[in-house]
């Protein structure tokens, strides 16, 4: 199972959500694990995705969501889950 690591961390808005749930069932990303928050209006939100069926590459998918998060105000990283395993492993 090829899985990463998506944040997404900006004021809350209506949609936000939606708008990223969308563009991964779209293009065939399953989410396994999934946690949001809201804190004082600051939207926070961590999932774990696996990307064994999509039919686009890693780089890609980092940068589309990456564009939709500046359409709808918020910041969007992808991270490959053994190298955000390695930074976080100490």
């Amino acid at each position: 199972m090829k899985r990463i690591i998506i944040t997404v961390v900006g004021m809350d808005t209506v949609g936000i959500i939606a708008k990223v749930c969308t563009y991964l069932a779209s293009n065939r990303i399953n989410i396994l694990d999934i946690s949001q928050t809201i804190v004082q209006g600051y939207f926070n939100m961590m999932m774990i995705v696996d990307i064994n069926e999509s039919v686009k590459a890693f780089e890609d998918t980092a940068s589309e969501l990456e564009q939709i998060g500046k359409e709808i105000g918020v910041v969007i990283r992808c991270q490959r889950e053994e190298i955000f395993e390695s930074m976080h492993r100490i």
